[in-house]
């Protein structure tokens, strides 16, 4: 375990807009996956981006998403599903 979160947890990204520059894809805030890693702390993108010093490290996840859950008409398997890396601050635990 890393942190507050582990893998096979349930999540939810943080539907937040903030100004700047922000590493979290928009079509999966909102949105509920399942922590398939995690991958250890990193300094965040999203201060260092503004010339921070990235303080503190963040943990930096594996989410998997369920592709029928991001996209209502996608057309494919109901087992298809989409990996992506999110920091901690972006998740909720379910």
């Amino acid at each position: 375990m890393m942190g507050a979160l582990s893998p096979g947890d349930r999540v939810r990204v943080r539907d937040d807009y903030p100004v700047g520059h922000i590493r979290t894809p928009v079509y999966v805030r909102g949105h509920e996956g399942i922590v398939a890693r995690a991958f250890g702390k990193f300094r965040n993108p999203e201060t260092l981006a503004i010339g921070r010093d990235g303080m503190p490290m963040k943990v930096l996840f594996e989410v998997r998403f369920r592709q029928k859950d991001l996209w209502p008409n996608y057309s494919g398997s109901d087992n298809d599903t989409l990996l992506i890396d999110l920091y901690e601050h972006w998740l909720v635990k379910v």
